[in-house]
């Protein structure tokens, strides 16, 4: 268990990726390289579901980092000088760091969110 609350049964880098394996998923994060994993505020995931083995993904941001991307956008002109944020697949969450994020993927899937949620990606 993770200080959160979450299953995290085994994490850790494989390449590029940050890997959390539960009994129920295991979460593929892609942060960026220098940001410490309890910082981790703006990250691509793709959850693959252990019953099915069918693969999920979303863009995970923070509610803060929302408000620093709007305010840059009202700086730059971009997306009607900050008057909206908007990106594919998002999931925006309170708290930063992959094991809060990892929690609310929990979450979702004990409330029976999770594909509501969650963009499923077809597998070719």
């Amino acid at each position: 268990m993770t200080s959160n609350g979450a299953e995290a049964a085994e994490q850790g880098w494989d390449g590029p990726w940050y890997r959390v394996r539960t009994e129920r998923f295991e979460a593929s994060f892609l942060p960026s390289e220098a940001e410490p994993l309890d910082a981790v505020c703006n990250v691509d995931v793709e959850v693959r579901l252990t019953a099915d083995a069918s693969r999920w993904s979303a863009t995970v941001c923070t509610l803060a980092e929302v408000e620093r991307l709007m305010e840059k956008d009202s700086r730059t002109g971009e997306s009607l000088n900050g008057r909206y944020f908007w990106c594919s697949d998002g999931l925006i969450v309170r708290d930063a760091g992959i094991d809060n994020i990892t929690h609310v993927l929990t979450g979702l899937l004990d409330g029976g969110d999770f594909t509501q949620v969650l963009q499923r990606l077809d597998d070719d």
